[in-house]
């Protein structure tokens, strides 16, 4: 009696806390990619994502006095700011490394022969004293400072704006689309084609053919790559955008052909004999009724093959090559984790980019995604 339909399993607890498990897995970090994309470099090296509301304590690096000198009252007077680009407030200031927290700001400490200095909050300086400060070389502060939250949008128009030797990311972007877009409609215009073949129309080797799909599903993708460059190399187009197409078709089409060979069995074959007593064509029937029918298919497939050829990198370095002109994304993006390892703030921003675009076709698409994949799998 434990199995009767319609009653709820008793572990359906467990399933809503892996599910939510999950998510929180999935959110978080992409949240906090999100988060750190619009901080300072001097922010995210400072604390972590989930403080960057809250004012954050930390150590400056050391300045050394600089100004022009001025006499005030008999005395030789030099005056300025620690950190003219910086909005942080100084909590606490040094002369020594050893001590960069020996005074609070506002402090007037002595130093040697008369002299003096007076550090504020905001950092401003005055350092005085009875002789000429010309030819010497003035002390270092080391200070502690209370940065606000901070947000920008500079790293983004860095990113998106700039020429590649300043980190952007802009033309590789634009390549990725071009790679991906057709790398994604082209298989599905082919494999629509055939899965009707396979699913409505009889011909001899039919069942042949779709045990041969079923067979390309598990041919590895590296298995393929130098032979397919040798054989673009040899007809004559080489590296460039149509061998990357050709190549991501190619790798696509069998999951493409079996899924939506699976989905259009499913279709109600009243419908489409209906159709064809009525005198319509096996093309009228495909593009009238079956294609219409089988969005859910298609949408399920275009969503893999996006994702896929967006993200990809290797079949883009094998039929692409590392030129400037021609790189994608993902290999963008591995120049600048070798090139500018210390950059967090370009890093994040490059990185988020490069999700953002697939996040919004899968968020687009994502309630067909379900229907596609379970398509043929109940009869």
């Amino acid at each position: 009696m434990d199995n009767i339909a319609g009653k709820k399993a008793g572990l359906t607890w467990a399933i809503h806390i892996s599910v939510v498990v999950l998510v929180a897995l999935w959110l978080f970090p992409t949240l906090g990619l999100f988060v750190s994309s619009f901080r300072t470099a001097d922010q995210i090296s400072g604390s972590g994502w989930w403080a960057a509301l809250s004012t954050q304590e930390r150590q400056l690096p050391a300045a050394r006095l600089a100004g022009d000198e001025v006499i005030i009252d008999g005395r030789y007077v030099i005056s300025g700011e620690l950190f003219p680009n910086t909005s942080a407030l100084v909590s606490a200031w040094g002369i020594s490394a050893r001590e960069p927290e020996a005074n609070v700001p506002g402090d007037t400490v002595a130093l040697e022969g008369e002299v003096r200095l007076l550090i504020d909050e905001e950092g401003r300086f005055v350092l005085s004293g009875p002789d000429s400060f010309e030819g010497q070389r003035l002390p270092r502060v080391f200070s502690t400072a209370a940065a606000p939250p901070e947000f920008t949008l500079a790293n983004y128009e860095r990113v998106l704006f700039t020429g590649t030797a300043d980190a952007g990311v802009g033309n590789a972007l634009l390549n990725t689309a071009t790679v991906a877009i057709p790398a994604t409609v082209i298989p599905i215009l082919i494999a629509a084609f055939a899965a009707y073949a396979l699913a409505w129309m009889d011909f001899p080797g039919r069942a042949l053919l779709v045990a041969l799909v079923v067979a390309l599903l598990v041919v590895p993708l590296q298995l393929a790559l130098i032979p397919l460059l040798q054989l673009h190399n040899t007809i004559g187009i080489g590296k460039g955008y149509i061998g990357t197409w050709l190549a991501h078709t190619g790798f696509g089409m069998p999951l493409a052909i079996y899924l939506l060979r699976n989905y259009m069995v499913g279709l109600p074959r009243d419908i489409i004999e209906s159709a064809k007593v009525d005198g319509a064509t096996d093309f009228q029937v495909f593009t009238k009724i079956v294609l219409p029918l089988s969005f859910p298919a298609l949408a399920a497939f275009a969503i893999f093959q996006f994702l896929w050829t967006w993200n990809d990198l290797l079949v883009a370095l094998v039929f692409l090559g590392t030129d400037d002109r021609t790189l994608v994304l993902t290999g963008r993006l591995v120049n600048l984790m070798g090139s500018r390892g210390g950059d967090w703030e370009i890093l994040a921003t490059s990185a988020f980019v490069s999700i953002a675009v697939p996040l919004v076709v899968f968020f687009t698409m994502q309630r067909y995604l379900v229907r596609g994949l379970l398509a043929g799998s109940v009869k």
